[in-house]
């Protein structure tokens, strides 16, 4: 068995390197996990700035402003939301919870066009040739450079690269409207207009609130 006293001393160095050990082994694992966030979040960064690549075209309008009969249901608002910069889309449609999503739009004819390109909201649906985007005049015009948009304008269809970006609209998180289309007391015509922020409405619920008088 040996003097107790020494199997004592010896019990408390094992212990103390086995602590020790432990330590050591925390802090492997901790710069582990700490070196793999840092090799992936500029991963995930990088991966939530990337751009897709498409086309992009206009439809004609007399007063370059948006449509008042786009499929989003936004009626005459639709015209002006967003100082006029708005888009058609087809593969972005997703049965209408593409309405009000924003995206960052930028053409690729360098001789032409900005670094910055034109933040666009999709008020409608549509289909051009190859293209995800069918901009307001307006919109189109604003990829452009200063005194080239005549120019621009004149390729019909351009090359773009798109990124889907938040929402913001000063002052509001949500805003809806009662659409025109509403007949009390047999229908009612509901349209979200937007959501601030990067989100898709998927559904809503509507109650009947009872006043008593």
């Amino acid at each position: 068995m040996g003097n107790p006293s020494h199997n004592l001393l010896l019990f408390l160095f094992l212990l103390r390197i086995a602590n020790k050990d432990f330590h050591i082994l925390q802090m492997g694992l901790y710069q582990y996990y700490l070196l793999s966030v840092m090799l992936l979040l500029p991963a995930l960064c990088y991966s939530h700035y990337t751009s897709t690549y498409s086309r992009a075209t206009y439809y004609g309008s007399p007063d370059s402003l948006g449509t008042p009969t786009g499929a989003c249901g936004f009626g005459e608002y639709g015209r002006t939301v967003n100082d006029a910069n708005v888009a058609g889309v087809s593969r972005l449609w997703k049965n209408g919870t593409g309405c009000g999503a924003c995206y960052q739009v930028r053409c690729k004819v360098p001789q032409l066009c900005t670094d910055y390109g034109v933040y666009v909201v999709v008020t409608d649906y549509g289909e051009g040739d190859k293209t995800d985007f069918i901009l307001s005049p307006r919109a189109y015009g604003r990829m452009a450079l200063p005194d080239k948009s005549a120019e621009l304008y004149s390729y019909g269809v351009v090359n773009v690269e798109f990124r889907r970006v938040p929402c913001w609209y000063k002052g509001y998180n949500l805003q809806f409207k009662v659409h025109e289309n509403s007949r009390y007391p047999h229908y009612l015509a509901i349209a979200i207009l937007y959501v601030a922020g990067q989100n898709d409405v998927l559904a809503v619920e509507i109650w009947q609130v009872i006043t008593y008088k």
